[in-house]
Parts: structure tokens; C-alpha cells; sequence
């Protein structure tokens, strides 16, 4: 019979631990610890798993070590321990007084626990652990491989990023060069991650475009690529306004691209036939100052969800047009909420089909809330063969060069 909790954290690992829970503890971080067992150099380890400032840590342990870091958080504010193994679950409950009140339940035995890998870097495309010189430079990762603490949102913003680049692959030309155009680069995060990940890690043929208006930055990402030897990348002072190629563009590359700057990147990418659009757009300020509608008043006199709504609306509206232009269209989640609230991507793939989206009840809604998008004036504008003034003044606004990557405004962009 099981009397103390060292006895039953034993009896538990020795069942074959499936997973452990440490909850409970109040207004202090971590307020949950998970422990699952995983192999790590063809070893049996458990690694513990938890969240300090919307950060994720984890800890690797043997089952000697385990015993001693339960003991130690149930003693340290922890009220409550779940356990599950193959034919005992457990749970350890501790009072405000310190009493320990432990309860088991047998059952038939499961089937042998699957222990996965260590696999927090494993399933990224950038592994923590090998170093990446551009990483290294960036103050990404340190010269032995790790990830700075600081830096792992970035770390893993650009892995996800790669993410979406690995499953337009099939979309990318196979026999020829892949031209890449990067606009508003920054810092160049994800242009050297792309570079890396397309020629470096598969081999490709690739010639990347990285502009931005910043000329010091643009010098420092010269040099790097340079050294790097990254023949294929090159980058330039300029706007997307002034980029000027006989070449189509391949993939477009937009990241925090400021309010009509992203309007701008994608009315590019439609000129140059890019087969592939890869867009995370912020700060859509255009329509907030535009949007009026009887329906709606009563909503959008709040401020915050005329903001939110006006920004879904924008990122819709762009949606339908690159339909109109002849991609197919996806909105996805980039990130999570809890990094950066700057998290819708635009994913677009060019089919051909120019007739799959309904213009007139997309003119009926932009007419019913007094709207005036910036790309729905540049493409109204391409089927013409002119611009008006107004579309003038606002590209003189792009020159400005708005990139939330260049100002620093999220601690996860550019």
C-alpha cells in the first residue's frame, strides 16, 4: 500500500508513467507543469513541459530525477498531481495545510505507452541545436546551436513561416530557376530562412529579391549574404512601386507589411503573375477610417470592434479579389493569438480561373459600408489601363514605407 508520495511517484514510474500534471499553483509561474515520457539519444527520459511569460520551457529528466522534481513542486505550491500509467492512475492532492491525500485507481493495462522522439525541434524545419550562421548573426541562436531564450517566439515564427513555403512547394517550377521577391524585408529573418531552407537544406535553384527603404539595413544584409556565400541573394534599397522586372515573380514575400503597403505587395505580385502569395498583413488602418453603416452602428461605435471588424473586412476583401484574379485563396492562422495578435496569413495560389468569385455582391458590400479599399482601386485601375489621382496619393503614402518590421512594433516581426 502506498503511504507517502516518493512510494507512489515510484510505484507510477515503475507501471510505465503516460503522463503526469502538476496544477494547481496560484498566481505563480508556471501554474501547470505536463510530464510525458520521450526517448532522447536512445534513452528513456521525461520531460517536463511548461509556460513562463507565454513562453514555453521544457526539462529533461530521468526517472531518478523525476521523483525528486514532483516531490520538490507538490512541496513548492502545487496542490494537485495527475498521474496515468498502464494499470494505475493516481491522484495526489495537497490541503492548504500541507496534508497529502493520495488516491489510486487500478485498471485493465493499456497497451504499451508509444514514447515519442524529443521532438520540440525535431518537427521544425530549422532544428534547435544545429547551428545556422544567418541565426547566429541575427542574435537568434548561439554559436553552439541553442536558441536565445528571448528569441525562441522569433525562432519558432520563422519555422512556421517555413511551414507554409514547404506546402506551396508543388506550386514552385521544378525545372528552371525560382524567383523569389521579399518586400519590406527588414531585417531579413524569414528572406535568409527562405534562401537557406530552399538551396541550402533542398538544393533548389533560387534567386531572392530582398527590398526595403532602410539603406543600413539593406547594407548589413548584403554583407551577411556575402559571407555566407549566398550567391542567389541580393538585396536592394527601394519600394515595391519602383521594382521593375521583365522576370514574373514566383513567390511573393510579404510580412507585416504596413495597412496599404500589403494592398501594394499584392497588386506586384498580381502584375508579375506570382504564383504564389504568402502575406501577413497588420495595422489595417484604411477601412477604420472609412466604414460607415446603419446596420452595423451599434457595434461600430466601439472602438475596438470597429478596429477588429474593419481589419477582417480588409483582409476578406483582398481575399476575393486575388480570387478574381485567378488564385485560389486561404486565410490561416500564422501564429498563435498568445505571441502576437498579428496573425492572419494570406495564402494564394495562381490556378488561371479568373471567374471564381461573385464581383457584384462584393461591390454590393463595399458600396453598402462606404468603402473604398486601395487594392479594389489598383486592380479597378490595371483593367483600365490608368490610375486615378487618388490611387497616385496613396502610393506616394507607400513610398513612405510603413513596415511594422522595420519599426519594431511586435516583439515577433521583422
Amino acid at each position: 500500500m502506498t503511504t507517502t508520495l516518493d512510494d507512489f511517484i515510484r510505484e507510477i514510474l515503475d507501471d510505465g508513467l503516460a503522463l503526469a500534471v502538476m496544477s494547481g499553483r496560484k498566481n505563480r509561474e508556471p501554474e501547470k507543469i505536463r510530464i510525458r515520457p520521450v526517448l532522447l539519444q536512445g534513452r528513456k527520459m521525461y520531460q517536463a513541459e511548461y509556460v513562463v511569460n507565454n513562453k514555453a520551457f521544457q526539462r529533461n529528466l530521468s526517472a531518478e530525477e523525476l521523483t525528486e522534481y514532483l516531490a520538490a513542486g507538490m512541496s513548492d505550491g502545487f496542490r494537485q498531481l495527475q498521474c496515468s500509467g498502464k494499470k494505475i492512475d493516481g491522484t495526489v492532492l495537497v490541503s492548504k495545510k500541507g496534508k497529502i491525500t493520495i488516491r489510486k485507481k487500478m485498471h485493465e493495462e493499456r497497451e504499451n505507452t508509444k514514447i515519442t522522439a524529443h521532438n520540440r525541434v525535431r518537427n521544425y524545419i530549422l532544428q534547435e541545436g544545429t547551428p545556422v550562421p544567418f541565426l547566429q548573426d541575427l542574435g537568434v541562436m548561439t554559436q553552439e546551436g541553442k536558441i536565445v531564450s528571448s528569441r525562441y517566439d522569433k525562432f519558432r515564427q520563422i519555422n512556421r513561416f517555413l511551414e507554409f513555403v514547404q506546402d506551396t512547394l508543388p506550386h514552385l517550377p521544378k525545372n528552371r530557376e525560382i524567383h523569389v521577391l521579399d518586400f519590406g524585408c527588414g531585417k531579413s529573418y524569414l528572406t535568409f530562412a527562405v534562401y537557406y531552407y530552399l538551396h541550402e537544406k533542398l538544393g533548389m535553384d533560387v534567386r531572392i529579391t530582398g527590398l526595403d527603404l532602410k539603406e543600413d539595413v539593406i547594407e548589413k544584409c548584403s554583407l551577411l549574404a556575402d559571407r555566407y556565400g549566398y550567391t542567389g541573394l541580393s538585396f536592394r534599397v527601394g519600394n515595391v512601386e519602383d521594382y521593375c522586372s521583365e522576370d514574373d515573380v514566383d513567390l511573393m514575400i510579404t510580412l507585416h507589411a504596413c495597412d496599404t503597403a500589403t494592398d501594394y505587395a499584392l497588386y506586384t505580385a498580381v502584375q508579375h503573375h506570382a504564383g504564389v502569395i504568402l502575406s501577413v498583413p497588420c495595422c489595417q488602418h484604411e477601412l477604420n477610417g472609412q466604414i460607415k453603416s446603419g446596420l452595423l452602428e451599434p457595434v461600430l461605435k466601439y472602438g475596438i470592434l470597429k478596429e477588429r471588424m474593419s481589419a477582417l473586412i480588409t483582409d476578406g476583401i483582398r481575399a476575393e479579389l486575388l480570387r478574381e484574379c485567378g488564385y485560389d485563396v486561404q486565410l490561416l492562422e500564422f501564429i498563435d493569438m498568445e505571441h502576437t495578435p498579428k496573425n492572419l496569413l494570406i495564402r494564394a495560389v495562381k490556378n488561371g480561373n479568373c471567374k471564381n468569385t461573385d464581383r457584384e455582391a462584393l461591390e454590393r458590400m463595399v458600396r453598402s459600408m462606404s468603402l473604398s479599399p486601395t487594392l479594389y482601386r489598383l486592380l479597378d485601375g490595371r483593367k483600365t489601363g490608368e490610375m486615378n489621382e487618388e490611387n497616385t496619393a496613396q502610393a506616394a503614402s507607400a513610398d513612405a514605407g510603413l513596415y511594422c518590421r522595420d519599426r519594431g512594433d511586435s516583439a515577433v516581426t521583422e
